[in-house]
């Protein structure tokens, strides 16, 4: 197998559905090929797909490459967002029990710039550097365990149930229980979102 083939054609599919190239889509290229080879996983699109669960640690670009090169999704339940603001992922091999967590280097930056010194933009030496650097260059990789809890495994939610304050359903057993009452994570705790008018309300007051 020729792994800068393999490099090659999975960074150019993972720029078609960024939508352009960068530093984190080489970074996230390699942290998933060497993440999958770690966990034993050689064809996670294929015959694999229901072995694998990544856990990224950000939402950045790379993550896009993750999701490219691994093929897993939010949507999939086979893609978990762990809101960290780490450049890191863990990928799980669920059949094997096995679990690698590979982090991308800080020091990877400064060598980059040393890599390339006649490139003036930051950026664009980092992503020439980045694919040629060695795995060990570019991270640190340890073998760590995953519990992935019942109603977070992929398939049919476990339980549907309706909030008492708000009325929407919850599913796949992410309700509150306070004071005797079933409730949803925004009513229970707040949320992102504060709500100005019902959307039926707005719309007939809209109407002449």
């Amino acid at each position: 197998m020729n792994k800068f083939a393999d490099f090659d054609r999975l960074l150019s599919e993972s720029v078609r559905t960024h939508g352009h190239l960068c530093a984190g889509q080489v970074l996230g290229v390699r942290m998933s090929m060497l993440g999958l080879h770690e966990i034993g996983i050689l064809d996670p699109k294929g015959q694999d797909r229901k072995k694998i669960i990544v856990f990224v640690e950000m939402d950045r670009c790379a993550t896009d490459a993750v999701q490219s090169v691994t093929g897993c999704s939010l949507g999939r339940r086979t893609m978990k967002f762990m809101d960290y603001g780490k450049m890191a992922a863990t990928f799980l091999n669920m059949r094997a029990g096995k679990a690698m967590r590979i982090v991308a280097r800080e020091e990877s930056r400064d060598k980059a710039k040393n890599l390339f010194p006649e490139v003036e933009d930051r950026y664009r030496a980092q992503l020439e550097a980045y694919k040629i650097m060695t795995d060990e260059e570019l991270f640190d990789v340890m073998e760590v365990r995953v519990k992935v809890r019942p109603e977070d495994i992929p398939g049919r939610p476990m339980r549907r149930v309706q909030c008492d304050s708000c009325g929407e359903h919850v599913q796949d057993m992410r309700e509150v229980y306070q004071d005797g009452k079933v409730l949803c994570v925004p009513c229970a705790s707040g949320s992102y979102y504060e709500v100005k008018r019902p959307f039926f309300e707005v719309r007939y007051a809209e109407k002449p």
